[in-house]
């Protein structure tokens, strides 16, 4: 699995999405919707948060634009 800075995921009807990502942590905020700025960010290990995603299906992955010369 594939981690990037600004993913979606869904698990059991709560969203998840990356704020953060670090080689060893990994910040992230959850939350009920979408549509709003409110949730919990929490800062954990990556070993972790893979734990947490097992199950999660991906809905939105930002993808890096190749520098401009």
């Amino acid at each position: 699995m594939k981690l990037c800075q600004g993913q979606v995921w869904k698990k059991d009807g709560h969203y998840v999405r990356i704020v953060r990502l670090e080689r060893l942590e990994v910040e992230y905020k959850s939350s009920d919707s979408l549509a709003g700025k409110a949730g919990i960010k929490t800062l954990t290990s990556k070993k972790d948060f893979c734990r947490l995603l097992k199950g999660a299906h991906l809905l939105s992955a930002r993808k890096k634009s190749p520098p401009v010369e």
